[in-house]
């Protein structure tokens, strides 16, 4: 019930049948080849409100790889709340003004994977019967979770500097089926001094799901201890993730129970790496 894609696809059954034109989670072969380092920079809504210092760890990071990362003034919201309550027409109105502001041709990154999820696979879905899928569709081949776009979309490998830390990563479910949490793992274990530590049940979600955790809190908390005590288990030092939407909910348990797990967004880890080279 918690699988942040498998509500996706629920939401798909009741609204339209047919599958949609751009297929799986993340079609690589139909992306807008990537012809030049300007880029656009979407923080999302939880950065806006309450994470600022990931948005501003992105762009250090896209800066440090040579981007040019520009910042439209007018975007809100990826629709993605009013897609999972299942207000579709509701969503559609802020895709549709998300497309608006995002137009152009130069990709689109996104410091989370459920945001970025939602602009190339969810809002195609509820846009399938709509005469404007084909723009929605086209944000959606320009759309890059971060991580992704700097390793499959920059051709990025490994990460300079140092970052003295055992790790455990959280692999949200909207990064299921996609690129990006291989990606994250990647740069992440390239870091000189970082140790990427398992833990039991990591595929399992930590029980937010966005709406979800609203209508369910109950079963949203408990997913979300079961989660934390295979993170103790594993003894890290910190909590990463590529949604800050997870990291919140996860750290916002721990600290109720009185034991408090530091989390950092993998942007953030990045660019401290970077401020520790020799």
């Amino acid at each position: 019930m918690g699988n942040a894609v498998g509500i996706i696809w629920t939401h798909a059954e009741t609204g339209a049948r047919k599958r949609p034109r751009n297929g799986p989670m993340m079609p690589n072969p139909g992306r807008t080849p990537i012809a030049g380092k300007r880029v656009q920079l979407m923080a999302t809504c939880l950065c806006d409100a309450f994470h600022d210092d990931v948005a501003a760890a992105t762009v250090e990071l896209l800066e440090h790889l040579g981007c040019e990362v520009a910042f439209p003034g007018g975007q809100t919201c990826c629709g993605q709340p009013a897609f999972n309550g299942g207000d579709w027409a509701a969503s559609r109105r802020v895709v549709r003004h998300t497309v608006r502001t995002f137009s152009g041709d130069d990709p689109v990154v996104v410091p989370s994977g459920s945001c970025a999820a939602m602009l190339f696979h969810g809002a195609a879905l509820e846009f399938e019967r709509e005469p404007d899928l084909d723009d929605v569709e086209s944000l959606g081949r320009r759309t890059w979770e971060l991580g992704d776009f700097i390793v499959n979309g920059l051709g990025v490998k490994s990460w300079p500097g140092r970052f003295e830390s055992a790790v455990a990563l959280h692999r949200s479910c909207h990064t299921r089926g996609t690129a990006s949490s291989d990606a994250v793992a990647l740069l992440l274990g390239s870091i000189a001094g970082l140790r990427l530590v398992p833990f039991g049940e990591a595929e399992q979600c930590c029980g937010f799901g966005g709406t979800f955790s609203v209508g369910f809190p109950h079963i949203s908390a408990a997913m979300g201890d079961l989660k934390l005590g295979h993170v103790r288990a594993a003894k890290p030092d910190v909590l990463v993730s590529g949604d800050t939407s997870c990291l919140m909910h996860l750290s916002g348990l721990a600290a109720r129970e009185g034991f408090p797990v530091r989390t950092m967004h993998f942007a953030q880890v990045l660019r401290d790496a970077l401020k520790r080279q020799p």
